[in-house]
């Protein structure tokens, strides 16, 4: 007996070749789906995390800011104390710098000369007096020129025989001198070998 298959087997087969077409394609799309989700995840845990340590960078950021603000402010403080510090030493040596000159002059005066004006005009120095010769006057300026902490750069500038009786004594060997001398600035002097004599006559 022989059996005919008079049913469409063509659109039969056709209908079941859509059917898994269309079947593979949702699978494709559920897999893509799957597949973006799972990257949107991991992207999003990423984004997460790389946020947290921006954060935390900033935070940290902010807090060195405050740490260099406050670094620049206690070097502004050491600048001013600093300042201050040396506006007293200063103050200091120039409050001590008559007393010094004074014992000075009076430790390089030689025998035989006798200081009668001393005055000072900011680091300048004027000196006169009377002396018994010329030598001592040179005397007087070898030992400031060489020996004097405070004093340096003598300068004579005028000599000449003093007048009868122009102080008060015998003055027929004695000579008048007037020199111009310069203090030396105070970072240049060495306040541990200079002492405060008094002022005085040489015998």
């Amino acid at each position: 007996m022989i059996l005919i298959n008079l049913l469409p087997h063509r659109q039969q087969r056709r209908r079941q070749r859509k059917i898994a077409f269309f079947a593979g394609i949702s699978a494709s799309v559920a897999a893509g789906l799957a597949v973006a989700g799972v990257w949107y995840l991991v992207l999003s845990h990423t984004i997460s995390t790389q946020q947290a340590r921006n954060a935390f960078l900033i935070a940290e950021v902010k807090i060195l800011e405050a740490q260099i603000r406050d670094i620049a402010t206690l070097n502004q403080d050491l600048d001013a104390l600093k300042a201050r510090q040396k506006a007293v030493e200063d103050l200091q040596v120039e409050r001590n710098m008559p007393v010094r000159l004074l014992g000075e002059l009076a430790r390089n005066t030689p025998d035989g000369v006798y200081l009668v004006s001393v005055k000072q005009s900011g680091n300048q120095v004027s000196v006169s007096g009377l002396a018994q010769s010329n030598e001592r006057v040179s005397e007087f300026l070898r030992n400031v020129s060489s020996q004097s902490l405070w004093l340096h750069q003598p300068e004579l500038q005028e000599i000449r025989l003093a007048a009868p009786n122009a102080s008060g004594r015998d003055t027929k060997r004695l000579f008048e001198f007037s020199m111009r001398v310069a203090l030396k600035p105070p970072v240049q002097i060495d306040t541990g070998g200079a002492g405060d004599a008094a002022p005085g006559r040489s015998s």
